[in-house]
């Protein structure tokens, strides 16, 4: 109740940038911008590095913010398809021959929005390399970044090429999606540039937010917030494979590494978005479909939820399954 509900820091408070540098290797709080919500991080990277006639390589699926940003400003846009077959990582010699030196901008999302998967270290030494020959701009989402299932902590691709952005927040693997809390990382004097763009949007980070954001990246406190993410995953997802196998070859997947999500392809003759509408009209369960990556036959589940909720939502779409299966 002490604190002051004025105008905040503009591009965050001290404390918060000093806080978030922290979870970078070699990252100082001059590397380091507050958005509100890591959305705001995208658009303003995408504003600044966006012209007219650019070529920009988009990691697909993804989450479609970039591609329709790309879309709107009028850039032509190349999808670098991760392949189911190869576990949801995208094809190294696909990459080479999608880039070239009219490449303005690469961007992927790691841990991977709708996937699960985590990049792994040869196409990341690849995108890397293939960035820094093009001379082209490398944007990471990395929201999903410490909601790892399995395995360590993803690495961002911070301090690898200096023609980086990355985007990131509190909203997932921490899931304190209300703070509306995210941030924009690269050089200082990118950064300087990408200031007069957010003047214009939301101008400045909520006091209280900005606040609370400095208490959950706390060393001890960030620690157990991983700690519970991790925990609830390790527990649904679980869940959620039974349920698909009791379906048989209706449904398949790639278990995701990461993420409170799963991707799934399903055998039935329905549109993923007619599927998905279907579900929140007549049993109030919400999905996303494939449609929406441009895939369908596949759809997208949150496995977030306490563990209850979510059986109770994989029962309602048994009751809609089966309703299907009668009307054939």
């Amino acid at each position: 109740m002490d604190i002051p509900h004025g105008y905040s820091e503009a591009y965050g408070t001290p404390q918060l940038k000093t806080a978030i540098a922290a979870t970078y290797k070699k990252a100082t709080p001059e590397n380091v911008m507050v958005t509100t919500g890591s959305s705001e991080a995208n658009f303003l990277a995408a504003w600044h590095l966006f012209e007219r006639g650019d070529e920009a390589v988009l990691m697909a699926p993804d989450y479609a913010q970039i591609w329709g940003l790309a879309k709107t400003f009028g850039l032509k846009v190349k999808s670098m398809w991760l392949k189911e077959e190869l576990e949801w990582q995208f094809d190294l010699e696909e990459l080479k021959s999608l880039v070239t030196k009219k490449t303005k901008v690469i961007q992927v999302c790691n841990p991977n929005n709708p996937t699960g998967a985590v990049m792994a270290g040869a196409q990341r030494k690849a995108l890397i390399d293939t960035a820094r020959d093009s001379n082209a701009w490398l944007m990471s989402d990395e929201i999903f970044l410490g909601a790892e299932r399995e395995g360590p902590t993803t690495d961002s691709l911070w301090g690898k090429y200096d023609r980086t952005l990355v985007t990131c927040g509190l909203s997932k693997a921490y899931g304190l999606n209300g703070l509306r809390i995210g941030w924009l990382v690269g050089l200082p004097e990118i950064l300087e540039e990408v200031k007069l763009h957010h003047d214009y949007t939301t101008l400045a980070p909520s006091t209280l937010s900005d606040h609370l954001a400095r208490l959950a990246l706390e060393p001890k406190k960030r620690n157990e917030i991983l700690a519970r993410t991790r925990a609830i995953l390790q527990k649904n997802y679980p869940a959620l494979r039974s349920w698909l196998e009791s379906h048989g070859s209706l449904f398949s997947h790639v278990p995701p590494k990461a993420c409170a999500i799963c991707y799934i392809k399903y055998n039935m003759k329905i549109n993923s978005s007619d599927l998905a509408e279907r579900l929140r009209k007549e049993k109030s369960v919400l999905i996303v479909p494939g449609d929406h990556f441009m895939m369908d036959g596949y759809i997208r589940v949150g496995i977030g939820p306490p563990t209850d909720y979510l059986i109770e939502g994989l029962e309602r779409v048994d009751e809609l399954l089966v309703e299907l299966n009668k009307g054939k």
